[in-house]
């Protein structure tokens, strides 16, 4: 997400002001598969821990995608993980986004 730091001058000092640019930086939700209770994971991989599971009918935000593990889930094979929040992740093969590649930025 990017954010402006702007600093103005006051009467009494400085102020910091921080503008955070939500036109620069749209997040979309995206279906979870029907029927599944997905497990989010610390990291794009199986072999990282799993940090809770998302219930039936969850819908999730994608900040960015990265590389990782390859999955085969109810829609397909990818490898290809969603960050879904600070440091967790949960495959692309079990969200519904509409298509085999990325729809996000890569996570940096």
């Amino acid at each position: 997400m990017s954010v402006d730091h702007a600093q103005q001058a006051g009467s009494g000092g400085e102020e910091e002001a921080v503008t955070t640019l939500a036109a620069a930086t749209s997040v979309r939700y995206y279906s979870v598969a029907p029927g599944v209770r997905l497990n989010v994971r610390s990291g794009p991989g199986t072999s990282y821990d799993i940090t809770r599971t998302l219930p039936e009918g969850a819908k999730v935000p994608i900040y960015c995608q990265t590389p990782g593990t390859s999955v085969s889930g109810y829609y397909g094979t990818s490898n290809i993980w969603d960050n879904i929040s600070n440091g967790e992740f949960v495959s692309d093969a079990y969200v519904n986004t509409g298509s085999d590649g990325y729809v996000a930025d890569r996570c940096s």
